[in-house]
């Protein structure tokens, strides 16, 4: 801690020193000319007569969608059940692809740290980098719109993110029961398949669980750019303006989406 001495021959301390003070200073004058600079330049493209009149558009279109169209509820019992099959087999097929990709990007089980390894985590980082909803356009423009493409969609997107986290698992297990194992003289898938998977399981299944809870969330708006679902309802009834379906649509996405996190979290539950 620096020394500093008062002017009636006191010393006390400081946190830090006058050049840090300075560095701390002007690091906070560059990032308040920095959000300066933003706000000009988003005020600059913003109107702001519609942004002042947004409460108003808001009521109203409150108004014009409550109360719901309870009469349309039997049009979406098939796209939610979509939606639920979108999610629960885009996160099963991700899986099936995600687990030799985090075994292959783990360093204690990759078969080469300058080739294989690099490979892997390029993978990771590609799959997580772009959001379903572009996974979702570009499969459309491939395969076809439909459910199909939806499914693909959700399980390119979930790749990296269960390989990354199931990686890491593998790079924290117990190393002395690899060892243990390994002494006997196993050969090297006797030693994963029975020092290393048993350590993963409880991770792998919170993993599953966790990312299938995540695709819920996603696969409900792929119907927006035509990947099936209930955000192709949702998107019909938003160009045809009619707003009680939209609030229906909306319950009834909340109420799937609370249903998925309630039987997540007591999966999880039962597990850890």
């Amino acid at each position: 801690m620096p020394i500093v001495t008062h002017s009636d021959g006191r010393q006390g301390w400081q946190r830090r020193d006058t050049k840090a003070r300075m560095l701390r200073w002007f690091g906070w004058l560059i990032g308040v000319a920095a959000f300066v600079w933003c706000w000009n330049r988003i005020s600059e493209t913003t109107t702001w007569f519609f942004v002042w009149d947004a409460p108003r558009i808001a009521g109203d279109i409150l108004g014009r969608a409550t109360p719901p169209r309870w009469s349309y509820i039997d049009k979406l019992w098939w796209p939610i059940w979509d939606t639920l099959n979108i999610a629960t087999l885009g996160t099963i097929g991700a899986l099936i692809m995600a687990v030799p990709v985090a075994f292959m990007a783990a360093r204690n089980t990759t078969p080469s740290r300058l080739f294989v390894r690099p490979l892997a985590l390029l993978i990771i980082v590609a799959t997580r980098s772009i959001n379903s909803l572009i996974w979702a356009l570009l499969l459309i423009a491939i395969i076809g719109p439909g459910v199909f493409a939806g499914v693909v969609a959700i399980a390119i997107r979930s790749i990296g993110f269960c390989a990354k986290l199931l990686y890491e698992a593998i790079e924290e297990i117990d190393h002395t029961q690899v060892e243990a194992i390994t002494a006997t003289g196993a050969s090297r898938w006797q030693v994963m398949a029975y020092g290393i998977v048993p350590q993963v399981m409880p991770a792998f299944a919170g993993i599953s669980v966790f990312r299938w809870d995540i695709n819920i969330r996603e696969s409900t708006v792929l119907g927006l750019v035509g990947a099936g679902g209930i955000g192709l309802q949702l998107s019909a009834s938003l160009n045809t303006l009619a707003w009680p379906q939209v609030s229906l649509i909306l319950l009834v996405i909340l109420l799937a989406v609370g249903i998925s996190e309630w039987v997540s979290a007591k999966v999880r539950g039962a597990i850890i």
